[in-house]
């Protein structure tokens, strides 16, 4: 598949961003309970006047469809259930995604149990994606942070967990709240 590299960059498991799904162990349960997923290759687009949520496409390798990436958002209700990988409404096959390190290691360990069921869910699971698909609108889908001041949202978040963790937590335990601790906090 050719890409123009002179609009998009590419984002492997190398990228930092993909590279975090992979290493992160929290990030097994959205995997493995959600079903929420990473595609393998994501093209983002260069222009950085648009926010990062509108520049994100992922190709399918089946039908060579260039996927704008919030066709699995939740607002579409498809950003979760996709246990098997991506499914491309073009050709109903399936994208590959990334695996989580220590969804491997879970499903490795654990793969004598599910491994009997697995292609009658996976054929279960692609049966219904048809419809889940069908009322997808990606002309619709609002970025969920347009409207928000996230900036603010973050500093007000961190200065609660500041507060929470530097004088609340020791005031609980009856251990002495100092200079020092305070100023370690702040960073």
């Amino acid at each position: 598949m050719k890409i123009d590299t002179n609009k998009y960059k590419v984002w492997t498991w190398k990228h930092p961003f993909m590279l975090h799904w992979i290493i992160n162990p929290g990030l097994a349960f959205n995997e493995l309970v959600l079903g929420q997923r990473v595609a393998k290759t994501i093209w983002v687009e260069k222009d950085k006047s648009i926010p990062l949520s509108e520049r994100g496409f992922i190709p399918c390798p089946h039908c060579e469809t260039i996927h704008d990436g919030r066709i699995w958002s939740t607002q579409n209700k498809t950003a979760f259930k996709n246990w098997y990988g991506l499914y491309c409404p073009s050709c109903e096959g399936v994208i590959p995604c990334l695996r989580n390190l220590t969804s491997a290691i879970l499903l490795s360990v654990t793969f004598p149990i599910w491994a009997w069921f697995r292609k009658s869910s996976k054929q279960e699971w692609l049966l219904k994606q048809p419809a889940r698909y069908a009322a997808v609108d990606v002309n619709k889908v609002v970025p969920e942070f347009s409207k928000k001041h996230w900036i603010a949202m973050g500093l007000s978040w961190g200065l609660f967990m500041f507060v929470i963790m530097t004088f609340i937590t020791p005031w609980l335990r009856n251990e002495p709240i100092t200079t020092k601790e305070v100023l370690i906090s702040i960073p």
